[in-house]
């Protein structure tokens, strides 16, 4: 399944830009999460690291459809 990834704060950095695309092993948020973990190495270094699903947060169980929309939402800092 390929799934298009909205990237956010240092996730955009990570990834290269604000969108990439990924060809998943699987179908839930938490093969998302290993094969982005495989994938983008420097990930792992994140405090957190959340995912939402059509504006959603998502746990790892969720199950993905090509159609869904998928948010990287990394740890935020302010000031």
């Amino acid at each position: 399944m390929k799934v298009k990834i909205k990237n956010f704060g240092i996730a955009r950095d990570i990834l290269g830009g604000r969108e990439a695309e990924l060809v998943l092993n699987g179908n839930s948020v938490g093969d998302l999460r290993k094969q982005l973990y495989i994938t983008y190495p420097d990930l792992k270094k994140l405090n957190s690291l959340f995912i939402a699903i059509n504006l959603e947060y998502a746990a790892d169980e969720h199950t993905l459809t090509e159609k869904d929309e998928v948010a990287l939402i990394p740890p935020v800092s302010g000031g």
